[in-house]
């Protein structure tokens, strides 16, 4: 008679969008403002986090992972995608994801993220810049830093206070 649905903590997820809105991304490195776009960015943070969680010898509730996922799904519906579709771009999106962990899990010194993760799947004119592309690379390591020194709850819960400043620091 009555469905209890399980709520999900969408935290983290819109910490994730927030900062794929980041101007910098569209007016410093000239991205171009789409969904594919922003949808690579969640994914470079989302790495950077669950890397994280790896080092520090964290669990990450497969909860987190599935609400991620399952909000670009609802997201791809309401841009008018079918069934058929939804579940092509969900693959698609799966496997550039994983080639993204994968590639930032290789690293073993955290100060060496792969410039060539952000050229694949980033793309811009402007990005193809070697100043660009050191830009976005100093970004993803200021956030590296910013959230290896947070707590791993903290950062699971979305609170998650990252300004990148272009000196290459970040701020709270």
């Amino acid at each position: 008679m009555f469905s209890f649905y399980k709520t999900h903590n969408n935290d983290l997820y819109n910490k994730l969008v927030e900062l794929s809105r980041n101007i910098f991304f569209y007016r410093d490195l000239k991205l171009k403002d789409n969904f594919e776009t922003r949808i690579i960015l969640i994914f470079l943070h989302f790495s950077i986090i669950l890397n994280l969680t790896k080092r520090k010898n964290k669990k990450l509730s497969q909860e987190v992972f599935d609400n991620i996922f399952l909000n670009i799904e609802y997201h791809l519906r309401e841009l008018g995608y079918g069934d058929v579709s939804v579940n092509t771009k969900m693959k698609l999106l799966n496997k550039i994801f994983y080639d993204i962990l994968l590639k930032i899990l290789k690293k073993t010194d955290a100060s060496n993220i792969n410039n060539k993760i952000t050229t694949v799947y980033l793309t811009s004119t402007d990005l193809k810049k070697t100043e660009n592309i050191n830009k976005l690379t100093d970004y993803l390591q200021c956030f590296y830093d910013f959230c290896f020194d947070m707590d791993h709850n903290s950062v699971l819960k979305g609170r998650i206070n990252f300004n990148y400043l272009k000196n290459g620091s970040s701020k709270t």
